[in-house]
């Protein structure tokens, strides 16, 4: 799939929803506010998310502390729309797998903190996603992810439930997500902190950068 189709499509699924997106995502997309409230942060952080939708998370984190410089990447003009209009970060059209400070912002440096939330598993390159945002993130800093998690926990049935109404909506949970961050541990590039939530329905992955 070309850039373009990519954005077309981002067109096709977000437009007719956007009005009530951020109402009806909160019921299930957990553990949001959790990683917001508790990932690292210090005073004039250059914070970046990416998949940043709405804007939502954004407006967040300058609650939590207002010296934070803020940035979101969408690939949805519509999502970046509705984002503007909560006037709390720079934003950019683009790619996950194409972040980059200097195009996208004109940034000289790279970022503190970049967050990933419920991203992931709307990318088919999740993996060149996650390696495209540890290239734009200096060391020591810290990759903060929320997604749907394996589900491990849950019974059969449920579990295919949940992923046949998530396919509806383009959304492939990632089950080796963790275990990816992990090997990345054991090459010595960085350190994971993993959780899970409800059985596995979801996970929160705070990956420090070596």
């Amino acid at each position: 799939m070309t850039d373009a189709e990519t954005f077309q499509r981002m067109e096709r699924m977000y437009r007719p929803q956007i009005g009530l997106y951020d109402l009806t995502r909160k019921p299930y997309l957990l553990g949001r506010d959790r990683l917001i409230a508790t990932m690292p942060l210090a005073s004039g952080d250059l914070v970046c998310e990416v998949g940043c939708g709405t804007g939502r998370n954004l407006e967040r984190l300058a609650r939590r502390d207002p010296t934070l410089r803020l940035f979101g990447l969408d690939a949805s003009a519509t999502m970046l729309e509705r984002a503007r209009q909560r006037r709390c970060a720079t934003l950019a059209h683009g790619l996950a797998e194409a972040l980059d400070p200097k195009a996208h912002f004109g940034l000289e440096q790279p970022f503190d903190r970049i967050v990933l939330s419920y991203a992931l598993s709307m990318i088919p390159d999740w993996r060149g996603s996650i390696a495209q945002s540890l290239s734009a993130l200096r060391s020591g800093g810290t990759l903060a992810i929320v997604d749907f998690g394996d589900q491990q926990r849950w019974p059969s049935p449920m579990k295919r439930g949940l992923r046949a109404w998530l396919s509806l909506f383009d959304v492939y949970p990632v089950d080796d997500l963790a275990w990816h961050l992990k090997t990345r541990e054991a090459g010595k590039t960085g350190r994971l902190d993993a959780h899970t939530i409800l059985g596995g329905y979801a996970q929160i992955l705070i990956f420090e950068k070596a």
